[in-house]
């Protein structure tokens, strides 16, 4: 699938321990890959479980059925990933 701006990929920065990042270093290593090959795998195999766990049930099943709202606007810091997601379930 060739690349346009509306499905372009981002970029997400995280810490690693030095252990794990060695780990990923040899199995991009090993196998000719890159270790973001390996990273985007970790996250779409385990993106389903982490919001089983994570989400209330209503959000969730926005997710699994695509009627999530999209934000309107960007923010430059984010303080609380979800708090946005949960302002409408709290009351």
């Amino acid at each position: 699938m060739k690349r346009t701006a509306e499905n372009k990929l981002k970029v997400v920065a995280v810490r690693v321990d030095p252990a794990i990042e060695r780990r990923l270093k040899l199995l991009a290593d090993a196998t000719g890959r890159r270790q973001s090959f390996f990273l985007q795998q970790l996250i779409e195999n385990g993106m389903a479980a982490m919001e089983e766990a994570w989400l209330p049930p209503a959000v969730l099943a926005q997710v699994r059925d695509g009627t999530l709202p999209a934000k309107e606007a960007e923010r430059d810091v984010t303080p609380d990933l979800f708090s946005d997601l949960f302002a409408d379930q709290d009351g």
